[in-house]
Formats: structure tokens, C-alpha cells, sequence
């Protein structure tokens, strides 16, 4: 048989329910760095490829899809036209992830590559990740992005 909880162990819980939420909040709610790197073209972490994104819309807007534009050379700055190029990315301040999957759905040529399917569900700071595997080996780079 199914009991309901007491009234003393419900006045019990509360302030554990409390603490728990306030450090929860504390551990998702990070504050944007004073010195967040917003470049938007830059060496990748290993330095195998320069990568620079951009919006195929500005402004680029909450609750609505995007497309944006890879663009991918060497370190030497040729055109890199063929790559594996996957996204990821997410929200630190939240902990959580981009509300949809974006791809590379065509490349465009002159190292550049289309990208659908990106969605920002609410303002403040983005990642975008990108995981590039082409001529030079693997690589990968982080770009951030302030709504």
C-alpha cells in the first residue's frame, strides 16, 4: 500500500531540496569570461588547419534554424575542398548541448563547406565544435559565440 509522506519528513526535505537546487544552479550558471575569444577565423588546436565560420543570415537569432559557412585551409592558407568536418557545441553556461544536429550537408568549393541545422533555443554563450579530419590528419576548434 502506497503511503504519502509525513508532513515532518516533507519539512525535513525542503531545505535539503534547496541546498541541492541552489548548487545545482551554481554548477550550470557559469559567468561569460571577460576574456572570451569571439574570433570567428582562427588556427585550430594543433594548428593543422585555419578554420573561420560565418552565419548565412545575420543577425543571427534565438529559436530559429541557421546555416552557416565553414571555411577551411591549411596552415599555408590553401584551400583545403576535402574534409570530414563534424559539429557539436553547446551552452558551458548551462551545461547542455545544441538543441539540434547540425551537418556539413555540401561543399561549396574553395575550401568551404555548408553547414544546416543550427538552432540557438536561448540567449547567452555558445560553442560551436568542430572536428575536422582532412589531408593534414585530425584537428579540432572551438568557437564561441554570444547571443
Amino acid at each position: 500500500m502506497f503511503r504519502l509522506p509525513s508532513r515532518r519528513a516533507l519539512l525535513l526535505a525542503a531545505p535539503v531540496v534547496f541546498v541541492a537546487t541552489a548548487v545545482a544552479a551554481g554548477l550550470f550558471s557559469r559567468n561569460i569570461p571577460s576574456n572570451l575569444d569571439l574570433a570567428l577565423k582562427k588556427p585550430t588546436s594543433e594548428g593543422l588547419y585555419i578554420a573561420a565560420i560565418a552565419p548565412e543570415q545575420e543577425p543571427v537569432t534565438v529559436g530559429r534554424m541557421h546555416a552557416w559557412t565553414v571555411t577551411l585551409t591549411d596552415a599555408k592558407g590553401k584551400s583545403v575542398n576535402s574534409a570530414t568536418i563534424g559539429i557539436n557545441g553547446g551552452m558551458p553556461q548551462h551545461g547542455h548541448s545544441l538543441p539540434t544536429a547540425p551537418a556539413v550537408t555540401k561543399s561549396l568549393g574553395g575550401g568551404r563547406f555548408l553547414i544546416e541545422g543550427v538552432k540557438f533555443n536561448m540567449p547567452g554563450w555558445w560553442e560551436i565544435d568542430l572536428a575536422i579530419d582532412g589531408p593534414a590528419g585530425a584537428d579540432s576548434i572551438t568557437f564561441n559565440l554570444v547571443l
